[in-house]
């Protein structure tokens, strides 16, 4: 994982000794480039090092889709490419913007890897706006009782699929996000909740159960967009 704000040649190649020294591995499986600044320098350092077997494979993250095909450009000036993508993906970060990153994903044998699925716990079923997030807490910051109030008939619905199911509400999402040909990254805070996990893989919504989630997150009009993403 890389986040560099300013372009420093050779920093890059020296944060990733580090960090295999530290991890005590030969190369990671993936290296990832967090945010678009300084795009072409960036790029072009980090290609280096996969291309001198450095690391196993380059992932960006929190790209837009114009800067993942310069820097899809550059990999293949560079005889590589680019192995995976990983970017804010929800019920209620579904824009058309998203669509196009998922649909050059696919395209182009890379893989889209969502992170931020539940929205913090959000669309897990767990919580509404009456039983929202403590008040003091960062998730109660993105997440307070007024956006709880517009996306309770998603959260409704998702409950209600979950019933149908027969798995826990927050697998609904998590089912949704596999539909789209995206892995999802699940945050785990106990051992027990891996179980939940494989539950939600295993779920295959219907085309008609999917729409319906799409059409009322759609409905709820709620933009949600966090500060570091393009």
């Amino acid at each position: 994982m890389l986040r560099i704000k300013k372009n420093q040649k050779g920093k890059m190649g020296e944060s990733l000794s580090n960090s295999i020294e530290r991890l005590k591995i030969e190369a990671p499986d993936i290296y990832w480039l967090h945010n678009s600044n300084n795009c072409k320098e960036n790029s072009e350092e980090i290609l280096q090092l996969l291309k001198e077997g450095k690391v196993k494979s380059v992932g960006l993250s929190n790209f837009s889709m114009k800067d993942i095909i310069a820097v899809s450009e550059i990999a293949k000036k560079n005889g590589v490419k680019i192995t995976g993508i990983q970017n804010h993906f929800s019920l209620i970060h579904y824009n058309d913007e998203q669509k196009k990153i998922v649909k050059w994903c696919q395209d182009n044998d890379v893989i889209y890897f969502a992170y931020m699925v539940l929205e913090q716990g959000a669309l897990s079923g767990k919580y509404d706006y009456k039983n929202s997030f403590l008040f003091f807490s960062t998730r109660n910051f993105f997440f307070g009782k007024k956006k709880f109030k517009q996306i309770d008939p998603l959260i409704k619905l998702i409950r209600e699929l979950g019933k149908k199911y027969k798995v826990s509400p927050a697998q609904i999402p998590i089912a949704w996000t596999i539909s789209k040909g995206v892995v999802p990254i699940v945050g785990l805070t106990s051992p027990s909740h891996v179980k939940g996990l494989v539950e939600g893989v295993n779920v295959s919504l219907s085309a008609d159960d999917i729409n319906r989630l799409e059409k009322t997150a759609e409905e709820t009009h709620l933009v949600f967009k966090t500060s570091w993403e393009p």
